[in-house]
């Protein structure tokens, strides 16, 4: 193991060696409201495109919000001049998970060193998650509309299936457990008729195949949803990681992808008790598809400090403490014996028990209560297997949310906000 202590960003030089014949690199997080996770995962992706090739980052984000923030740092026609006044559009609650300052920084940088480069070398901004079927449904419309009017019937009739469940479409899920009120198949034929209409229109086609992917990820998700257990949230990551394979592909054979999410996504799962409860996530999906020598996993942890979240589902966002780390765990541990802020290479023989021991390791999701740091918030995790690599920061500050406007959204099922 190495470690090495953060000042600069040329103190990840041992993660970029670490990094080198990659093609998949995730980053994680343990909070979605930390100044310090989102800063440090910006120098890190900085260096990564500008030094290393990436092609693009993807994000634990709704793929219609972040094909704007796509089309502003790309340069691309009608794509927003500011990237921040893309980042200002999320409404579906938590807005400030990507609508924050700290991500507007590093999108006006991406756009910047986008437009020095000819289109075709620009790296992207992707959403990989499965919640925006309303989104999604109108951008098909608007697809099929203008390349294709006589498909638009396959999304009538997708949207006539959905339309009575309105906004609160997990009570889709809830209809089709006791009713004959299923929406697969017309949800199937639409797919089907989108990526046949993408296909004959080329590579500027994708983001429609892709939200015609996401309607029918949702469906699934919302139908699992209502039935309980892991099904749900492998249904979820299990999307995250498609989508991700399909970024991949449309790149090109020599494309390189940076993925952002929590740790709770981005950790190997077989290195957790998710494992014994039968759920997958994207960083396991990615090792077990690409291989483990070509994915590098990243978390992120830290002691005390302050974070943005809310006590509830939907409720206002509100900067909390979040308290010192409980005794015995990861955090703990690191807080005696790392400097306050330092990477972590794992790898070699030379690996202590902590490092391949299992003990708790905190997560927190965007609904938070730090009254429950004694008995929850934490995930049992063998550190040195659920990732190649770990950034410490011994205190933390809660991050900057930009103003937007913010709409209940969807529910989300266990582990709750991740």
């Amino acid at each position: 193991m190495l470690v090495q202590r953060l000042g600069a960003p040329s103190d990840f030089d041992p993660l970029l060696e670490r990094v080198r014949d990659a093609r998949i690199v995730m980053i994680g997080e343990a909070t979605h409201g930390s100044y310090d996770y989102y800063r440090l995962r910006e120098q890190l992706t900085r260096r990564l495109i500008a030094e290393c090739g990436f092609s693009f980052v993807a994000v634990e984000g709704d793929w219609p919000d972040c094909d704007r923030v796509h089309r502003s740092v790309t340069g691309a026609p009608g794509g927003a001049v500011e990237p921040r006044a893309a980042l200002e559009r999320f409404e579906r609650w938590p807005t400030w998970m990507w609508a924050n300052a700290e991500v507007a920084r590093f999108c006006s940088w991406l756009r910047a060193w986008n437009v020095e480069r000819p289109a075709g070398a620009r790296a992207g901004f992707h959403g990989l998650d499965v919640y925006s079927l309303w989104e999604s449904m109108q951008a098909i419309f608007d697809y099929l509309g203008e390349e294709d009017p006589a498909s638009l019937e396959a999304a009538q009739d997708a949207y006539r299936c959905f339309e009575p469940y309105g906004k609160r479409v997990e009570e889709y899920g809830t209809a089709s457990r006791f009713v004959s009120a299923r929406c697969e198949e017309e949800v199937v034929r639409l797919l089907a008729r989108t990526r046949e209409q993408a296909a004959a229109d080329g590579p500027d086609s994708f983001s429609a195949w892709q939200n015609a992917e996401v309607v029918a990820g949702a469906e699934r998700y919302y139908r699992a949803m209502v039935r309980g257990g892991p099904e749900s949230w492998n249904v979820r990551d299990t999307h995250m990681a498609d989508t991700l394979d399909r970024l991949l592909e449309r790149y090109g054979p020599d494309s390189r992808g940076i993925v952002w999410a929590h740790n709770t996504h981005v950790g190997d799962a077989r290195a957790t008790d998710m494992a014994a409860d039968g759920m997958v996530n994207i960083g396991q999906l990615a090792r077990e598809r690409h291989g483990a020598d070509e994915v590098v996993l990243v978390g992120f942890g830290s002691y005390r400090g302050t974070v943005i979240a809310a006590p509830r589902w939907g409720s206002p966002a509100e900067a909390m403490v979040v308290p010192p780390a409980r005794p015995g765990s990861v955090e703990h541990r690191l807080h005696e014996l790392m400097p306050e802020r330092a990477v972590l290479v794992f790898g070699g023989a030379d690996q202590p028990g902590w490092v391949t021991g299992t003990a708790d390791h905190r997560a927190i999701g965007v609904v938070y209560d730090p009254s429950f740091e004694s008995w929850g918030n934490y995930v049992p995790t063998r550190l040195g297997e659920r990732y190649d690599a770990f950034v410490w920061c011994d205190e933390t500050t809660a991050l900057h949310p930009l103003p937007a406007l913010t709409s209940p959204g969807e529910m989300e099922t266990y582990p709750a906000g991740v």
